[in-house]
């Protein structure tokens, strides 16, 4: 049983990986192709994607042997988060206590700001560690996550489906329809594979699905402000409900021009790591809907940047990612816990995947995510997870 003097005593460090039959957000576009050492480069907004998915486990061992577990991104480059774990943050925390989670993280996000660290891969390998400590506060105190993150606002929480990866607009229509019989109810489509152009993307949608499923567009942040304002108002009549990064991340006053312009809710937030990053776009009002992504910002500061949020009368819908499935428990105990919170993310190619990984409950049905029981995540590494380990 871990107490509050019981420390750190080891941090280890997993690569997952596991095989896609497509490529992630949909099929190779024309003049994509992966290159040699497994990736693609998407040519509608220039980002680097593996062809296989890939994440980083962490697993956090107490003296008494009480075990909490965490993970980021992994999908590119997994090594670099092993070296910072292993080189910088284990020996940093080695026998401090689980319940100065919040404390470790800030003495953490210190150490590497004069090195210009402030998010990226040294930002990743904290929240990893973050989310372990987390779970391990929770087992000690036998509660589930979201009573230490403020209590129980909802017992599931309702999810949109995101990506429709198939190769033909007609096959992508259809899979919708599919989720539509399933009790589904809003669609985010990736804009970056749509192929056949956004508006017709869009417009097909609509007339298959109706005027009472909700519809939202991920614009990958391919678009100048004035272009993103431009494709924005030709979708307005087809009752969008959010556009998602229209314009590039670090790009702040563009992305507020876009918001003040449309009529149309701007969402963001998904590469954000910290308050810090939030704090500058909803002070410039450049978004009414955050996103934030539990693979990018642990625990600590997912809930710090919703509390802004909140502040700033903008509405929550966390981003999902791959993973294998910890991360996604640890959302939805936070998601758990926010007040104003439409929709999560359901990314079901990997969602669905990743509940035959881990020993919990994790599932998504009807267009609700369950709540994953029992104390800290609710979740563990199975079998079938170690199997897809890289050593």
């Amino acid at each position: 049983m871990t107490t509050a003097d019981d420390g750190i005593a080891s941090i280890e460090t997993f690569t997952v990986t596991i095989p896609r039959e497509t490529p992630y957000l949909g099929a190779l576009g024309p003049g994509e192709s992966v290159n040699a050492a497994g990736y693609i480069v998407r040519r509608g907004n220039r980002t680097i994607y593996s062809t296989v998915d890939r994440s980083v486990v962490v697993r956090v061992t107490t003296k008494s042997g009480a075990v909490g577990w965490g993970e980021t991104y992994g999908l590119v480059a997994p090594a670099v988060i092993h070296a910072l774990i292993d080189d910088i943050i284990a020996p940093i925390v080695a026998g401090r206590s689980p319940f100065d989670v919040e404390m470790i993280w800030e003495d953490l996000y210190d150490l590497m700001r004069v090195r210009g660290y402030q998010g990226g891969f040294w930002l990743d390998a904290i929240a990893a560690v973050d989310i372990a400590l987390w779970d391990l506060k929770a087992r000690a105190c036998d509660r589930p996550l979201h009573q230490l993150l403020g209590g129980r606002r909802r017992d599931t929480i309702p999810a949109y489906v995101s990506g429709l990866p198939k190769p033909t607009l007609a096959e992508r229509v259809d899979l919708a329809r599919s989720f539509v019989d399933r009790g589904f109810d809003a669609f985010k489509f990736a804009g970056v594979v749509s192929f056949d152009g956004i508006e017709t993307e869009m417009a097909a949608l609509r007339e298959a699905l109706g005027a009472k499923i909700k519809l939202m567009v991920d614009l990958h942040w391919m678009f100048s402000p004035a272009e993103a304002v431009a494709l924005i108002r030709r979708l307005e009549p087809y009752d969008l409900s959010f556009a998602e990064a229209p314009c590039k991340p670090e790009d702040v006053a563009g992305l507020a021009e876009v918001a003040a312009r449309v009529g149309v809710p701007i969402a963001g937030g998904e590469e954000w790591r910290t308050v810090f990053d939030a704090r500058a776009r909803l002070e410039a009002r450049a978004v009414s809907i955050v996103q934030p992504e539990m693979g990018h910002t642990g625990i600590t500061q997912f809930m710090r940047i919703a509390h802004l949020a909140q502040a700033h009368h903008a509405r929550v819908m966390p981003h999902a990612t791959i993973g294998v499935g910890i991360f996604a428990a640890a959302s939805l105990h936070a998601a758990a816990a926010i007040r104003d919170l439409p929709y999560h993310e359901y990314q079901h190619s990997i969602f669905d995947r990743s509940a035959q990984l881990l020993d919990g409950r994790l599932e998504c049905t009807a267009g609700q995510f369950a709540l994953p029981e029992g104390p800290g995540l609710g979740v563990v590494p199975n079998a079938m997870l170690w199997d897809h380990v890289v050593s």
